[in-house]
């Protein structure tokens, strides 16, 4: 698991405020310590070299998240690179 960052407050419409060192791609899973799925990422705005990100909460239960650390579970995907002639 990669950590993602902690929770800095959430918005008026339910959506968790994370400022993070690497961007997120919108629509990824992000998880609690427990790993346990807490939302997807709905935004992602602020500076490139550390963004802030916004999870839309898939439970009702959002104040509880305030000053936990979100993770990220890294796909296993390889990462396609150019090839050499």
């Amino acid at each position: 698991m990669r950590r993602i960052g902690r929770v800095l407050c959430i918005s008026p419409s339910e959506k968790a405020v994370i400022k993070t060192k690497k961007p997120l791609r919108i629509g990824e899973t992000v998880f609690d310590e427990n790993r346990n799925p807490v939302g997807k990422v709905f935004d992602v705005f602020g500076p490139t070299d550390s963004p802030y990100v916004e999870v839309d909460i898939q439970n009702r239960r959002s104040s509880r998240l305030i000053g936990k650390i979100l993770y990220q579970i890294p796909s296993k995907r390889k990462k396609r690179g150019r090839k050499r002639k």
